[in-house]
């Protein structure tokens, strides 16, 4: 239980912090300053986190589909890893409502009280500075971790949320993992800050294959050597889609539909482009074998033009 100085010792800790200008060298402040000034909010107030409708979080699920059914997985497998610690996870949307979560049983009663809930509005208008709320506004992974928050009644806390981006790079939602433990390590936090986002970029890859799902899906290469995200691939190599990870590895737009661009123009001579173009040269070879050399058959066959198959045939110096 907190004592009775807590309130008031809080409210002024972030108060303070806000009046010294801190704002402009500490993203937590900027924080603090957005819910106190922008959003009106006073730290030490201790009202419950407003509430969805039954009928507005069902149109609110509905409204994500896809990506609350790409989520089940993942979502699934980081309960598994964190929940017997005290931790429950949290799928939020882009108006910070949660909409799915998992939680033990025994600490329901617990969450549901804080308002860790599908239905609640975590929005730092809503909550101020907050795991769900702050990663919405400053698109990163972050970890609010108790008298971080703004509010006092939310010190309790430990939040650690990651975005979630849809298949045409835009912000989807927050994956979220929320501590009722006061004895949680800074170790802990560390991994569950590695589960959390490895969590978010399955999430990410399985609603880009659904989006694309009568695509080609090519992985790209990062700086690093590791994967640098997907692209959709269509019948005629133009790539019609690619992750956010994947744009920004080549410098493409995030958050708004692809306009189609040949593969070939992309991607280069990198190893991604080579094992594409390999797999190409295969499939037109095995076409053109089966329609005994006819271009014509096997470009009906391939579901292509003519003509696109005679620039494939040719750019793979095929003869035919």
């Amino acid at each position: 239980m907190m004592n009775g100085s807590m309130p008031q010792h809080h409210a002024a800790r972030v108060e303070a912090a806000i009046a010294s200008g801190q704002a402009a060298r500490s993203a937590l402040v900027a924080s603090w300053r957005r819910s106190s000034r922008l959003h009106h909010l006073d730290p030490s107030g201790r009202g419950s986190p407003h509430r969805l409708t039954e009928a507005e979080l069902g149109q609110a699920r509905e409204r994500i589909a896809p990506l609350l059914a790409a989520a089940q997985g993942a979502m699934d497998r980081l309960y598994q890893a964190v929940g017997a610690a005290g931790c429950c996870v949290l799928l939020a949307d882009d108006d910070g409502v949660p909409v799915d979560r998992r939680g033990t049983p025994a600490d329901d009663a617990t969450f549901q009280s804080w308002g860790l809930w599908t239905g609640a509005l975590w929005s730092e208008e809503h909550e101020g500075t907050n795991g769900i709320g702050t990663c919405l506004v400053e698109q990163r992974p972050l970890t609010i971790d108790r008298d971080q928050h703004f509010f006092t009644r939310n010190t309790r806390l430990s939040c650690t949320a990651v975005p979630i981006y849809d298949h045409e790079a835009a912000l989807a939602g927050v994956l979220d993992v929320s501590s009722c433990r006061a004895d949680r390590t800074d170790a802990f936090a560390s991994l569950i800050a590695l589960a959390a986002g490895e969590a978010a970029k399955r999430i990410e890859a399985d609603l880009f294959r659904r989006a694309f799902a009568h695509a080609r899906i090519v992985l790209t290469q990062g700086p690093d050597g590791q994967c640098g995200g997907l692209i959709a691939v269509d019948a005629d190599d133009l790539v019609i889609g690619a992750t956010r990870s994947a744009r920004l590895g080549l410098g493409i737009a995030p958050g708004r539909a692809l306009q189609p661009i040949p593969a070939a123009d992309l991607l280069g001579g990198d190893t991604a482009h080579d094992h594409l173009a390999g797999g190409q040269r295969a499939v037109l070879q095995r076409a053109l074998l089966r329609a005994g050399g006819n271009v014509s058959a096997a470009a009906k066959a391939l579901g292509v033009s003519r003509a696109t198959l005679h620039r494939k045939l040719k750019r793979f110096e095929l003869n035919h």
